[in-house]
């Protein structure tokens, strides 16, 4: 009973302490919350990034390992001149992998080039070719939404045929199933026998929805497969229960036996994995964090004073009340809670206005900025608790003052 009469009168308080202030209340509560804007539009915008990052990762496969000439690593002290004359990865390897390697569920080689795809008098430029061998669908997620995927007969022989994504499919047949259609890649005419499903775009690029994939052999008569600026590489997945590490271990055995290198000899190729993209995005989210509590730290501050101002005019207007409290045998607890209560909520307003603002924010800017972009519970809390430490801080010097001031004094102050 004691605690909500306490939160009754804190609430009543600081209601008529915005309302008969308002100019001083709203240039107060402006600190906490901009601070609470700042911080937690910060921490949003970073979680929504790594979490589209993230996702956009997983989507090449957290146990795929990807045979390159290029390592994943990075840097000031990037050694290119080691690389640069690596041997590509060869179609003949991917043979090899897939006979030899006893920790791979399915391998793939793939290339990858910007093409024009045609239909009749339609056209769209700048679309990505896929070209991969027949266990792609094995190794890279995707679903197809209508049609199949082409056969082992069909990837072995270089059939001319294609699935292409969501946007091109809209695109260049608006009114009609795509499936059993000829399209025109690179001038070769290549009849769609799937559509992929929907995926939405990538922040890392290379979504499905503007891709057109076919056979790698069928490739060889559009494009030099072996040419580097297409990217050649073997994609290899794991098989249950086997981990990369265990994995890379077998790939780099059976590449250096591949290529016949000396035992002294330093490897030719780069075995990445997804974690090397992860763990780079580690310490930039971390970098990006102490960022937004710097920035928002200051206006917290500022806010924290500003909640700290309100409550001392507070308790020295209502000194005298103070002391009528005390001498009906108020106890100097419920003084101290009563103003501690009130300097909570009047942070709290400030900051749930600046999660609302937030809220708003990530609404609109979800579209602009072509990624999903929301308000986590997380940051909702972290919102809400920052509002109540600041509350407590700034409100307990002067509610602890409030407590200890003598009845008498306080009654004769009016």
């Amino acid at each position: 009973m004691v605690f909500w009469s306490l939160l009754k009168e804190s609430v009543i308080f600081a209601l008529q302490a915005l309302i008969g202030n308002k100019l001083r209340s709203i240039l107060s509560l402006l600190g906490i919350t901009i601070g609470i804007f700042a911080v937690i539009m910060v921490f949003t915008i970073v979680d929504s990034l790594e979490q589209n990052l993230r996702k956009s990762v997983q989507s090449l496969g957290n146990d795929v390992v990807f045979i390159q000439k290029w390592p994943w690593t990075f840097g000031p002290d990037y050694p290119w001149w080691k690389y640069i004359n690596r041997p590509l990865p060869a179609y003949k390897e991917l043979n090899y992998v897939l006979e030899n390697c006893e920790g791979a569920q399915s391998a793939s080689f793939m290339v990858s080039a910007n093409t024009t795809v045609k239909y009749r008098s339609s056209s769209i430029e700048n679309v990505s070719m896929i070209c991969a061998s027949y266990q792609y669908d094995k190794v890279k997620s995707f679903e197809i939404e209508e049609g199949r995927y082409f056969t082992e007969i069909e990837s072995t022989s270089g059939r001319p045929v294609g699935i292409i994504g969501d946007v091109l499919a809209k695109a260049l047949f608006p009114n009609q199933s795509p499936i059993g259609q000829e399209i025109k890649v690179r001038g070769s005419k290549v009849m769609v026998i799937g559509v992929f499903k929907k995926e939405g775009e990538s922040i890392l690029g290379g979504s499905v929805d503007t891709q057109v994939l076919v056979p790698v052999n069928y490739a060889r008569s559009l494009i030099d497969i072996n040419d580097e600026n297409l990217d050649p590489q073997i994609l290899v997945r794991a098989k249950p229960g086997v981990n990369n590490d265990e994995l890379i271990s077998e790939l780099t055995g059976l590449m250096r036996s591949e290529r016949r290198l000396r035992p002294l000899e330093e490897e030719d190729f780069a075995l990445n994995q997804t974690s090397l993209i992860s763990n780079q995005f580690d310490s930039l989210f971390d970098v990006v964090g102490i960022a937004g509590w710097i920035i928002g730290g200051f206006s917290i501050l500022v806010g924290g004073f500003g909640i700290a101002n309100i409550m001392f005019v507070s308790v020295k207007e209502r000194t005298n009340i103070i002391g009528i409290q005390k001498s009906l045998g108020a106890k100097n607890y419920f003084i101290l809670m009563q103003f501690l209560f009130e300097s909570v909520f009047l942070s709290l307003i400030g900051g749930f206005i600046g999660l609302f603002i937030v809220y708003l924010l990530t609404l609109a800017a979800g579209d602009s900025m072509g990624m999903e972009i929301s308000l986590s519970r997380s940051n909702i809390i972290l919102g809400f608790t920052i509002s109540i430490l600041i509350g407590v801080v700034s409100g307990f010097v002067p509610a602890y003052g409030a407590s200890q001031m003598d009845p008498v004094e306080a009654i004769r102050s009016s």
